[in-house]
């Protein structure tokens, strides 16, 4: 029981920091198609500034339940998929970095530099996560040791690589409604033009992905045991619909809240898919990591789940303070970065 519940949690957390941290990437990767001028990407970087870093908290808390609740895997994790996560970590320090330095010198040279920076910073996690959790559905080479029998180029399969741009579409169509809310003017529209226009590319990956996942993996088998689960991808579906159409009502906040949903709903279809697998080997099923293999003693994870009770509400609360304090529009004249 206390095994399952952590894997929920696992999943959770996961969804919650690709719901919140992805429409930063999302931006961050289309600062040169928005941006005109200096005053757009100023626009554009201080719509994210007050919650890039907070955002991230949920990577490192999911990260940290990893850890804790399912050592095992976290250990074949990090071997197996060592140069992604690589990538992705030295791409959010070169992010977060950018977003330090563009406003601490005003050059001709440096700035489009970190301008670069923010981009690639920002497109690459998107990318990889997408990868990973794609061949993680799929499941990962891995023998009985959990030694990973592949490279690099194993993971950039035409699943993997149709789950990365799955989740780039994703932050970019939720990165341009957070702009759109943010922004007012011509940079509004551009951006309400950007999410309405990706919407469709987005939809037509989204069929091709739930198409490939029914050859590539076996995530169906537990959605064909338990019907009722059928109701998560159609959240998802629901998500993407209702996006559309408050988008096209101009209802831009609940436009995002539906974007949210879809990228919940994706998430957690996969997640649904794999129980009670955390890390399946594509190799022989007997060498998947489990819920039951790959955890910790029920006492660690109990004490755990007293500790994430208390304080996980409370990150919430704040966070939710947060955006509130910082849930109106952008003007020029306030613009800080």
């Amino acid at each position: 029981m206390l095994e399952s519940i952590w894997f929920f949690f696992w999943g959770l957390l996961w969804a919650v920091y690709f719901m919140l941290d992805g429409f930063d990437l999302g931006l961050g990767t289309l600062l040169p198609v928005l941006a005109r001028d200096e005053g757009d990407k100023r626009n554009i970087i201080n719509a994210m500034g007050p919650f890039w870093d907070g955002n991230e908290v949920w990577l490192i808390t999911a990260g940290g339940v990893t850890f804790a609740a399912f050592p095992n895997m976290y250990a074949t994790m990090f071997s197996s998929l060592y140069t992604p996560l690589m990538l992705i970590l030295f791409a959010l320090i070169l992010r977060g970095i950018a977003f330090e330095f563009r406003g601490k010198f005003e050059h001709p040279v440096l700035r489009p530099i970190w301008d670069g920076c923010m981009v690639v910073g920002s497109f690459l996690p998107a990318l990889l996560f997408g990868v990973a959790f794609a061949n993680i559905f799929s499941g990962i080479p891995i023998d009985e040791n959990g030694y990973y029998q592949g490279n690099l180029l194993t993971l950039l399969n035409p699943y993997g690589l149709c789950g990365g741009l799955l989740f780039v579409l994703l932050f970019l169509v939720h990165g341009a409604l957070w702009m759109a809310i943010k922004a007012e003017g011509d940079l509004q529209q551009r951006s309400i033009s950007m999410s309405s226009n990706l919407w469709f590319v987005l939809v037509a990956i989204a069929v091709i992905f739930l198409i490939a996942s029914v050859e590539a993996t076996g995530l169906y088998e537990n959605y064909q045991a338990h019907p009722i689960l059928y109701l998560i991808p159609a959240l998802a579906v629901l998500g993407l619909v209702l996006t559309r159409l408050f988008l096209c009502r101009r209802a831009l906040w609940k436009a995002w809240f539906a974007s949210c949903l879809a990228i919940v709903g994706c998430t957690f279809f996969g997640v649904a898919g794999l129980y009670p697998n955390l890390f399946p080997s594509s190799l022989d099923p007997a060498y998947s990591l489990t819920i039951t293999n790959a955890s910790s003693s029920r006492l660690t994870l109990a004490i755990m789940l007293v500790v994430a009770l208390i304080f996980i509400p409370i990150v919430i609360v704040y966070q939710t303070w947060v955006y509130h304090l910082f849930k109106d529009k952008i003007s020029r004249q306030e613009l800080v970065y």
